[in-house]
């Protein structure tokens, strides 16, 4: 009985992480195909993918750039939207723009009379313009959960970590620290920029 529990566990393992991750892809892949009018398997998928290329490309030639930088303007200056695109931007742009945020990763010590630490990632090391020159904001995501805090902490509490990239060490966070260490231990260790 023990060695069929075993083997039910371990076939769980392999089949729940597999059928979710197929399950959400065909969901994303039907509710974008359900955008298109046309009942062709994939084919929404292709024109988001398409259209994204498309507007990328035209953003960054001479005759539609000063378009879409004429309605980044307009979309700023509205009170509202200005408060929900620019942050919706800063945070791709963080992921996905020259202009990275999450490639520095760190211990930050929340007691440390207790020595209780937590990982995240340095979004702003110079806050000299809010009056806190000794000071960084540090993001520290939640586990099982794509949302985060920010925190302001004093950099003396506030250590690099070299030993692993930043893709592991958000994915060690995300998954409640039961993944991301397994691939760190069969790479050499990855320097990191020092804080000061």
């Amino acid at each position: 009985m023990n060695r069929f529990v075993s083997y039910f566990f371990r076939g769980l393992l392999f089949v729940v992480p597999i059928a979710l991750t197929m399950y959400i892809i065909i969901l994303a892949i039907s509710w974008l195909d359900s955008l298109i009018p046309f009942k062709v398997p994939g084919l929404g998928m292709l024109s988001i993918l398409a259209f994204i290329t498309l507007i990328g490309y035209l953003a960054s030639t001479l005759l539609a750039g000063p378009i879409f930088n004429l309605l980044e303007e307009v979309l700023v200056k509205v009170p509202l939207i200005n408060i929900i695109y620019s942050s919706l931007k800063d945070l791709i742009s963080a992921f996905v723009g020259d202009k990275k945020k999450f490639n520095q990763p760190v211990l930050v010590t929340l007691n440390p009379e207790f020595v209780v630490q937590k990982p995240g990632f340095i979004t702003q090391q110079d806050l000299s313009q809010l009056g806190l020159a000794d000071q960084v904001a540090v993001y520290l995501p939640h586990s099982y959960n794509f949302s985060g805090n920010l925190y302001i902490v004093p950099s003396k509490y506030v250590t690099p970590i070299t030993a692993a990239s930043s893709a592991d060490i958000m994915k060690f966070i995300v998954s409640g620290g039961v993944s991301g260490l397994q691939e760190v231990e069969q790479r050499p260790p990855k320097d990191n920029k020092s804080l000061q």
